[in-house]
């Protein structure tokens, strides 16, 4: 893939990712995060929430693989950024997909690095905001 042959506007891939509460329970195992509202929905609600909501990184670390899948390399994201806007409920009994979407925001020739810039959607609403990715050519 040649840095010229790419378009502002261009669409570089999109992926649905599926969040069950057993993914959250991993996540949390890996992450060392064991706050009750990613599991227990009584406490959820408690707290003022409509329900199990995913961790916020969990969503976050979810959209960069579209960047990450895209150029072919972790090591080529040289600065990742979000900021979170809705939570991610995840019922009991399904999945919560969370569908996202890069496109290219700007190219930048002289340091060969392009800014992907992604969205995250789930239930037709955004669940995080200027999330963006760039990845050095």
């Amino acid at each position: 893939m040649d840095i010229l042959s790419l378009e502002v506007g261009q669409e570089i891939g999109s992926r649905t990712f599926s969040f069950t509460r057993d993914s959250l329970v991993k996540y949390a195992g890996a992450s060392g995060d064991f706050n009750p509202i990613h599991y227990r929905d009584d406490f959820a609600k408690s707290v003022g929430l409509d329900g199990v909501l995913a961790h916020g990184m969990l969503t976050m670390g979810a959209a960069a693989q579209v960047a990450v899948d895209w150029i072919g390399d972790s090591g080529r994201v040289i600065d990742y950024g979000v900021r979170f806007t809705k939570p991610v409920f995840v019922p009991a009994d399904s999945a919560a997909e969370v569908i996202v979407t890069g496109k290219i925001g700007a190219i930048d020739l002289e340091n060969k690095t392009v800014r992907i810039d992604l969205s995250a959607i789930c239930l037709d609403v955004a669940v995080l905001g200027k999330a963006q990715a760039v990845v050095k050519f």
